[in-house]
């Protein structure tokens, strides 16, 4: 009985001292919380507050009649979006060209990663570092110049060298074969870089005395990227795949836009300059923000399942 009320009378006095060492502590890290709260106004700002824009998808939307007085009118307009022949133009080539990205983007980072790892000489490797990562910090914008002061048909300097030695211009930025090539081509040199980062801090992870084990075992160089580097950094591997595949319903708005043209419009045309198109140059709020919500949805699925299959095959999932 004795036992019970001892008991009973110190949970009180444990959760006073729970209480005040978490107060401690806050008061100890407050800097730390203080480094948290423009992330989290950022996403509560940019992120969570328009959501309440989703709702427009549902209305028949008035901007002089806001999201509170439009008239709501339900799935109408994804029947309308469902029902134009545009709607599968974009999915098409939204996910298309996100597959391309998917094949030859994605291990890019990987490879250079690998590479790098294998520099010895510092200064060399520092410079190959400044090289690739550079590139990310550039706006798509003076990208798309580049791109066209460099493979333009008539005054490009690419075809301007082909022609000096004989040969016919090529139609670098006019014809399906020859866009896809340098779309992908700067994706890669603008993306590559940046996505190395993430796996040279995946590769200090790795023990180092494996390394010293294969050697004394004989194994040559490539025999411990296969068996040691690789096995290391899976799990990162998996998780990026995940993040890029939640991403194949969505591109960029920027480089689609500034690198397509009305020769390459058939295949350029994606979800996010449809969207662009039909809610700021039309004026039909309600129709891009259901395309819109459609794009999150799919993507949305696509994470789980990605997730799903990682984890039921042993690998670490996002969550």
């Amino acid at each position: 009985m004795d036992q019970s009320v001892t008991q009973t009378k110190s949970q009180p006095s444990m959760q006073v001292a729970v209480r005040r060492r978490r107060i401690a502590g806050f008061v100890r890290d407050y800097q730390l919380y203080l480094l948290l709260v423009l992330p989290i106004a950022y996403f509560l700002l940019f992120k969570y507050v328009p959501m309440y824009g989703a709702a427009i998808a549902f209305q028949n939307y008035s901007i002089f009649q806001g999201v509170t007085g439009s008239e709501w009118i339900g799935f109408d307009n994804f029947r309308e979006l469902f029902a134009m022949s545009q709607f599968y133009q974009v999915v098409r080539n939204t996910l298309i060209l996100n597959f391309l990205d998917l094949v030859f983007s994605f291990p890019a980072p990987i490879v250079f990663a690998l590479l790098l790892n294998e520099l010895r000489v510092v200064w060399f490797k520092k410079l190959a570092q400044t090289i690739l990562y550079l590139p990310h910090f550039i706006s798509w914008i003076i990208i798309g110049g580049l791109v066209y002061q460099m493979f333009a048909t008539k005054s490009g300097l690419v075809n301007n060298l082909i022609e000096s030695i004989g040969l016919p211009a090529v139609p670098f930025l006019t014809e399906k074969n020859h866009w896809l090539l340098v779309y992908l081509g700067t994706g890669i040199w603008q993306s590559a870089g940046w996505g190395t980062i993430i796996y040279l801090a995946a590769l200090t992870g790795i023990n180092k005395e494996l390394y010293e084990a294969a050697e004394v075992d004989g194994a040559g160089r490539w025999k411990k990227v296969w068996h040691i580097t690789l096995p290391g950094i899976r799990s990162t591997i998996v998780v990026m795949l995940i993040m890029q595949l939640g991403h194949i319903m969505t591109i960029g708005f920027e480089r689609p836009f500034v690198m397509s043209n009305p020769l390459v419009m058939d295949y350029a045309e994606v979800i996010s300059t449809f969207v662009y198109k039909a809610g700021l140059q039309s004026a039909q709020f309600s129709l891009a923000t259901a395309m819109g919500l459609f794009q999150a949805l799919v993507g949305l699925i696509f994470v789980v399942t990605a997730n799903s299959i990682a984890k039921r095959f042993g690998e670490q999932g996002l969550w």
